[in-house]
């Protein structure tokens, strides 16, 4: 089919599927998901000079272009075309990416069906099928057909079946196409109309153990991210309009009001102090170990745990309203997502169902033989890759979370497996976001570094800006006072200014010492020197002269070479350094780190291009970073990966993956749990299509009894689905399965 054909192209490639002078028909996947969009397709295309004609089809994803043939060649067409298309390509791959991560209906029935629920039915079809087999019940030869459906066994098979009967009837009803519970239930009425009701309930038994397993595994993921993000106690202090101290259920508790919380006690609320101070331990939500000190006016999270001291904290954000309560559903919903290698599953599920039943109908054509007919019925394919391969990328879920990494939808753990070209932020991801003074350089021969730093301190004291922290940081370092000064001014891109006894003190980049008539000569070799070093650097000026600069650096994060050496030795071949910084600091922290290219002075939706950019050629691209200005690249980026316990709420959000430490380390390790997990699943697609197979020979030949047929499958499924709870084990230090 064209659809195949295409499908492993990249989705913004266009490629000439038919053409003669003057016309000519070009395919491109991204087509497929731009239906709604096919109105401004069409007049962008309509505006290339040589266009006479041009219509879209989204069903067939492709483009007929009639065309000047005296004025272009095919290239130009298809070049031209690929440019057009990308305007649209954010809505394309946001669709591409829904589309795939669809469930079917057995997966959703999966998700539904309630642990103790399962537990019950594979107790209750052991108990029958024990019962069964002690009785002989189960093999009822020789009775009426209606005595054969009201049998104990019978009835309690169908009832133990429903799920899988609906399950299977929805998929006939929605997609006239027939799934594994189709297929199963098929194979239980064959049995059941055969009298053969030990066959039907091994089927339910065997099968209702697989899945057990697997809900299981995601119901233990999802309470290992809630226990790691809970949200507070059941029940809080509430301070009263009088002061006095009310014990209230947390669920009483609303916006603005007022929350005492106690040492060793967790903060239910997001809010700012109003009352005390307080060591708390951010841990849960930061990554950060040592605990910090919240005063008054400070914020403070949901989940997090005063180790000591008493504060007062008004409401802000309650229940489901707060960051972590977010964090956890955002996870909670990466069931949702589904792995490309599980579309696989079910395409190949879809493909050989049909024939098992196609298999069963011959078989009892050929033979006449009920028995071996029924044994294409029992033996499937997709059960156990199904199973086995929701288990694994569950428990690999799992695993990230103990190690605080958040994994949004299996998805990304397997496109990250895949991932040839990783792109990282600079600042706050290389680097630890938090600048540091290196170096005072005075210029003027009166003044000493302390007078100089102390004058720049006076400058940026009422500032937020980064080099203001840096210069506030060193002064409250050496311990030295800032000295009195009038009201700042802040000339927005340029610098500050403020006036200290009867000098006026500028601070600020190079354009805003020329603005105001300062001479930077002096100064030519000092700059020389710190941009040898890689430090950012401010000038300083003293009425209208140059008293000096301060250089200022963002130390690189510790473990971050050895992170990269890793990578390299994973095979990641492409390691890309985006930032918005200046070329020459770029290109120094790029040469030093030894990253393979790197572009510098982008703004964020540069960054989201470039990742974009990539894709479009047919890369996997995973973006790394912590900041506002990352979260567009992070968004559409195949993989995004929030780093370290200063990132961003939005970072957060926009991320697929957020690792809560700020560890580099955990990003080669993260590679090795994704790559493992494939490794699991694409063993367990071996052995669930190798003996299955061999079950289906050995059956159409009347060699396997249907039993021994239906025990055969399912103990496959069962073998599978207990190989992908391996990763429930896997050590992340050591990069291995214990």
């Amino acid at each position: 089919m064209y659809w195949k054909s295409l499908s492993k192209e990249p989705l913004l490639k266009c490629r000439v599927l038919h053409h003669i002078p003057g016309r000519m028909r070009v395919g491109c996947r991204a087509i497929r998901y731009l239906d709604d969009y096919e109105k401004e397709l069409r007049e962008h295309i309509l505006e290339l000079v040589w266009v006479k004609e041009v219509s879209i089809s989204a069903v067939t994803s492709n483009i007929l272009v009639f065309y000047d043939r005296e004025e272009v060649s095919p290239d130009l067409i298809t070049g031209q075309l690929e440019e057009i298309i990308s305007l649209f390509s954010i809505p394309a791959h946001q669709r591409e990416r829904k589309e795939k991560s669809q469930l079917t209906v057995n997966e959703r029935r999966l998700q539904e069906e309630p642990v103790g629920s399962l537990l019950r039915n594979v107790l209750i079809g052991a108990g029958t099928l024990t019962y069964a087999l002690l009785t002989q019940s189960g093999k009822a030869k020789g009775v009426s057909l209606m005595s054969r459906l009201l049998g104990v066994t019978s009835l309690t098979s169908i009832s133990l079946a429903l799920p899988l009967i609906r399950s299977g009837f929805a998929s006939l009803r929605d997609s006239g196409k027939p799934n594994a519970d189709t297929l199963s239930s098929a194979a239980i009425f064959a049995s059941l109309l055969s009298g053969n009701t030990v066959s039907a309930l091994t089927i339910i038994v065997l099968a209702d153990t697989a899945e057990l397993i697997t809900a299981y595994s995601m119901n233990k993921t999802r309470n290992a991210i809630r226990e790691m993000l809970s949200t507070g106690e059941k029940f809080v202090w509430k301070v009263m309009e009088d002061d006095n101290l009310i014990k209230v259920p947390i669920e009483e508790i609303k916006q603005g009001d007022r929350i005492a919380v106690h040492a060793g006690e967790i903060i239910s609320a997001d809010g700012k102090v109003e009352k005390g101070s307080a060591l708390v331990d951010e841990s849960s939500m930061t990554g950060e170990f040592m605990p910090r000190e919240k005063k008054e006016q400070e914020n403070v999270f949901a989940g997090t745990v005063v180790k000591s001291g008493t504060i007062t904290v008004t409401a802000e954000k309650i229940m489901e309203d707060t960051a972590a309560a977010k964090i956890i559903h955002m996870v909670e919903e990466a069931t949702m997502y589904k792995a490309q290698v599980q579309n696989m599953a079910d395409r190949f599920s879809a493909q050989l169902i049909p024939l098992n039943f196609a298999l069963g109908a011959i078989v009892y054509l050929v033979t006449g033989s009920i028995t071996r007919a029924l044994n294409m019925l029992v033996i499937d394919y997709s059960c156990g890759i199904r199973l086995s391969t929701a288990t694994a990328l569950t428990a690999a879920i799992s695993t990230g979370a103990r190690n605080g990494i958040l994994i949004k939808g299996s998805n990304y753990l397997e496109m990250l497996a895949e991932t040839e070209t990783l792109i990282f932020d600079k600042t706050g991801t290389l680097t630890e976001g938090n600048p540091e003074v290196k170096s005072v350089i005075p210029l003027e021969e009166e003044i000493t570094e302390k007078e100089l730093l102390s004058l720049a301190a006076a400058a940026e004291e009422t500032s937020t800006h980064p080099i203001a922290h840096a210069i506030l940081g060193k002064m409250k370092t050496k311990g030295w006072r800032i000295p009195r000064h009038c009201v700042v001014e802040v000339i927005v891109a340029r610098g500050v200014k403020t006036q200290v006894k009867k000098d006026t003190i500028r601070v600020g980049n190079a354009k805003f010492m020329k603005e105001n008539g300062i001479s930077l000569d002096a100064s030519a070799d000092a700059v020389s020197r710190l941009m040898l070093r890689g430090e950012n650097f401010v000038y300083v000026a003293r009425n209208d002269t140059l008293a000096g600069l301060i250089g200022i650096m963002d130390p690189l994060r510790e473990n971050m070479k050895k992170s990269l050496n890793r990578l390299r030795n994973l095979k990641i071949d492409d390691i890309i350094l985006l930032t918005g910084d200046v070329e020459q600091q770029a290109e120094l922290v790029a040469s030093r780190m030894m990253f393979d290219r790197f572009e510098s002075e982008l703004l964020p939706e540069d960054k989201a291009k470039f990742a974009l950019r990539l894709q479009s050629k047919g890369f996997r691209v995973a973006m790394i970073g912590d900041g506002i200005n990352d979260a567009p690249a992070l968004a559409y980026a195949d993989v995004g990966i929030a780093l370290g316990s200063k990132r961003t709420d939005l970072a957060m959000e926009a991320a697929d993956i957020t690792i809560r430490s700020d560890d580099p380390l955990t990003i080669p390790a993260l590679i090795n749990l994704s790559r493992s997990t494939m490794r699991i699943v694409r063993q367990n697609f071996a052995t669930s299509i190798g003996v299955n197979s061999i079950g289906i020979i050995l059956g159409a030949m009347g060699v396997l009894p249907v039993f021994w047929g239906a025990f055969l499958h399912n103990m496959t499924t069962v073998a599978v689905v207990s190989n992908s709870l391996r990763l429930f084990f896997y050590n992340m230090n050591k990069n291995q399965l214990q």
